[in-house]
């Protein structure tokens, strides 16, 4: 009896982009009834990897198999065909775009005059929404939900389509964790069904929660496929970065606190926040915590001037200020770098000189035309300085990694130099390596004088890198803590308080 073909298997991928080698010689299989994970620091081709397989990319060499037959996979509607689903790590969505809309697209049922049967599709999507427990309305447009609700939306579309093969890259990184665990149950349905799950993500702890089969790679090669059982996690660190990383961490360095230089008396905006009250001293960092839905992002973005307050105080340097619009915030010596990146934070098709410069074009245009010696010379200066890897300042945005292109968004904010650095979630979806080289840059900046405010889902980050930590719950501060009154349960105690 001849043996059971996997139900995908690579062979001697290739593929290349300009000045960059992503995979090299790159062999991987997926069983029926498993879930395979990929790890690798950003960068290393993971990516590359899975978007080759959902037809996003064509190789340059090799051959893809579904059950031991050799194909060709032109494009993701082809993929779908063959029914392979992908949920991606960038969340790639149209914000005008209903719930339903987004659930079908690409996928309409017609009626029999060949128009969109919309009466199927509301029908359908009711009960997708009732069958996996999400309280969406059909109609809500994409836009008015959360990162949170967009990326349950496109594991609910990916997991709908009945797939053989399902792809989920970082599928967590902007969920709950209640979230986290329906994922999870449904990630354990569908491998009864016979199932291969392709499993990315840079929590390493729920990798092992879920995996049957873990693949390491590094710079666009296989290092190393194991049974799960055979991995732990400082082992799976070491082959991702080629070195065993001793502290997850930087040092920390005694610096100077200075003066307050933002101060946010009762603040609110009458639904979604109330009566904030919170300091930040140059030289310092500190953290937002709380789960999803606190609150936290909406307090930043209204002291960023992109959403209004309704009441409430805020001081710069001691002067009152009025923050109406984000030109306010700029002009005030304040940056925000978004949870949302790609959405708020990049120009994905321009390249990394554009992308930078943004934000300070008046320095670069003197009489109308553009001063490009200066405008290289200082964006270059910028980038080395925040350790983007790069082959050159003309590669466009979406050829780096997730990691790099975060440094991206840090160096065009540095060019302002800012005094008040707001960071949303500024390692989601990032690998540890690169939170690393992240937390450095935090801590270098904040050695600099600048002040940092910084709101993370993840605690041991906030336990890690900040010098002070403020809990939100439900829209309202709950506690306070200093350095050494710093503890899991105790932030959870404040983060969970009248929930």
């Amino acid at each position: 009896m001849s043996e059971i073909p996997p139900l995908l298997e690579l062979r001697g991928i290739e593929k290349s982009f300009p000045g960059v080698w992503a995979l090299r010689h790159m062999a991987f299989s997926v069983r029926r009834a498993s879930v395979h994970v990929i790890c690798g620091e950003n960068g290393a081709g993971k990516s590359t990897l899975v978007k080759i397989i959902n037809g996003i990319y064509q190789p340059d060499k090799g051959e893809i198999l579904l059950n031991g037959e050799r194909v060709v996979i032109p494009n993701p509607i082809k993929a779908r065909q063959y029914k392979i689903s992908m949920i991606s790590q960038e969340l790639n969505y149209i914000p005008e775009m209903t719930v339903e809309q987004s659930l079908f697209l690409g996928d309409e049922p017609l009626n029999k005059i060949g128009g969109v049967n919309w009466k199927k599709i509301r029908q359908s999507t009711i009960e997708l929404l009732r069958r996996e427990g999400l309280s969406y309305k059909p109609d809500t447009k994409l836009k008015d939900l959360s990162v949170s609700d967009i990326q349950m939306l496109e594991i609910l579309k990916a997991v709908s389509h009945e797939s053989n093969i399902i792809i989920m890259d970082e599928p967590t990184s902007a969920i709950t964790e209640k979230e986290v665990g329906l994922l999870f149950d449904k990630i354990a349905q569908l491998k009864t069904k016979g199932a291969g799950i392709i499993y990315i993500s840079h929590r390493l702890d729920e990798l092992l929660r879920i995996a049957d089969e873990i693949s390491v790679i590094r710079d666009g090669a296989l290092v190393e496929t194991r049974p799960a059982k055979d991995f732990d996690i400082d082992t799976i660190i070491q082959l991702m970065v080629g070195r065993a990383l001793d502290n997850v961490f930087p040092p920390r360095t005694k610096r100077l606190v200075g003066e307050t230089v933002l101060d946010v008396e009762g603040l609110s905006d009458g639904s979604k926040f109330a009566d904030i009250n919170f300091q930040l001293r140059a030289g310092e960092i500190v953290g937002f915590a709380g789960l999803m839905g606190a609150g936290r992002t909406e307090v930043v973005r209204a002291l960023f001037g992109l959403d209004p307050f309704s009441a409430g105080v805020v001081r710069v340097h001691g002067k009152k200020v009025k923050i109406r619009n984000v030109q306010d915030s700029i002009s005030l010596g304040i940056a925000m770098l978004s949870e949302d990146r790609k959405r708020y934070g990049i120009i994905p098709v321009r390249n990394i000189r554009e992308n930078v410069g943004l934000s300070c074009l008046k320095r670069f245009i003197r009489s109308g035309y553009l001063h490009q010696k200066l405008e290289k010379k200082l964006i270059a200066s910028i980038c080395d300085r925040m350790r983007v890897k790069t082959p050159s300042l003309e590669t466009t945005v979406d050829a780096l990694s997730g990691g790099n292109q975060q440094k991206v968004v840090f160096a065009k904010w540095m060019l302002r130099d800012p005094d008040i650095l707001i960071l949303d979630e500024p390692t989601r979806g990032i690998d540890v390596g690169a939170k690393y080289e992240i937390y450095k840059i935090m801590l270098e900046l904040a050695g600099d004088g600048k002040a940092v405010l910084m709101i993370s889902s993840e605690l041991p980050e906030l336990i890690g890198i900040c010098d002070r930590i403020y809990v939100m719950s439900k829209g309202r501060i709950t506690g306070e803590l200093c350095a050494d009154e710093f503890d899991p349960e105790r932030i959870m105690k404040y983060a969970t308080m009248g929930a």
